[in-house]
């Protein structure tokens, strides 16, 4: 039996349905012109003659109907899945775009502070103690009201929360590399002459996969949460491209005459983190005892 299914086989109820959560929402995502297309919706058109005369959705629920699955946009009239599913794009790209970041720069500096130590390890606690104590929502939220709200702002976004997101990911692996540069197959290798290279790739990089893991199924929820926050400040990802955050944020004003306006990103964005949660818990209790072994 192929191992990929006997994991799946493996999984818990609870994990198995986060899985499915996480790959529909992926998978919409990546389809997202083909599924909008296939529907005859699109997240830019606007649709006026579907709201009534104080701009809210006519129909009930929010507009909902055959031609528009989630209803339509206040004020614009725009599909409401289509904006979702889009959204879904904007989401993931930056979640996966700058957790995927953020863990190259937590394995490259915590290995390099951890197995090296002196100067370079002093120089790396200093730089996460002042990041600890660095207000970054607030310097994020001051950097996004002064650029220019255009297709940069996208990879100013993902950039900021790599720098600031990396320092307590570092900490653990400085930490862990120091105490794995003491193990006897380190010191076997050392001795034989192995590069310093083979040793922190062959040696101790394998035996922090599972930890390295871990927290990337953390940084994934907590980037895109962050994304949704700055969004919903008016400084994430510039307008008319579709964000969850920015349409909670716009739906606040219509919570009283339009709460299915906030229901459907809020319920896609709740879904999303809670689904990569759970998978990061569940790796986190598989991998929480790492296999100390040399792989040379």
């Amino acid at each position: 039996m192929p191992s990929s299914i006997r994991t799946l086989r493996a999984l818990t109820p609870r994990a198995a349905i986060a899985v499915g959560v996480a790959v529909v929402i992926t998978l919409l995502a990546v389809g997202a012109p083909v599924v909008t297309a296939a529907i005859g919706v699109d997240p830019y058109t606007y649709h006026p003659e579907t709201l009534g005369p104080d701009s809210a959705p006519a129909g009930a629920f929010g507009g909902i109907s055959a031609d528009h699955w989630f209803g339509v946009e206040p004020l614009s009239g725009r599909d409401l899945f289509a904006i979702v599913v889009y959204g879904a794009r904007t989401s993931l790209l930056v979640g996966v775009a700058s957790a995927v970041l953020t863990m190259v720069a937590v394995l490259v500096i915590g290995l390099t502070a951890g197995y090296f130590g002196g100067w370079i390890d002093r120089l790396v606690s200093a730089i996460i103690n002042v990041l600890f104590g660095f207000p970054a929502l607030l310097f994020m939220i001051a950097l996004g009201a002064v650029v220019p709200p255009d297709a940069s702002r996208l990879a100013l976004v993902i950039a900021v929360m790599t720098v600031f997101g990396w320092a307590g990911g570092a900490r653990v692996i400085r930490s862990q590399t120091m105490t794995l540069r003491e193990r006897d197959f380190v010191r076997y290798a050392r001795a034989t002459g192995a590069s310093t290279w083979h040793i922190l790739t062959r040696e101790v990089l394998p035996n922090l996969r599972g930890t390295a893991i871990v927290f990337l199924t953390l940084y994934v929820p907590a980037f895109i949460g962050t994304e949704a926050a700055l969004s919903f400040l008016g400084v994430g990802v510039p307008a008319p491209t579709p964000s969850w955050g920015r349409s909670i944020g716009d739906s606040i004003n219509w919570v009283q005459t339009d709460p299915w306006y906030l229901l459907f990103p809020g319920a896609a964005l709740v879904l999303i983190t809670l689904a990569i949660n759970e998978i990061g818990e569940t790796l986190r209790q598989r991998l929480s005892t790492p296999t100390l072994r040399s792989v040379a």
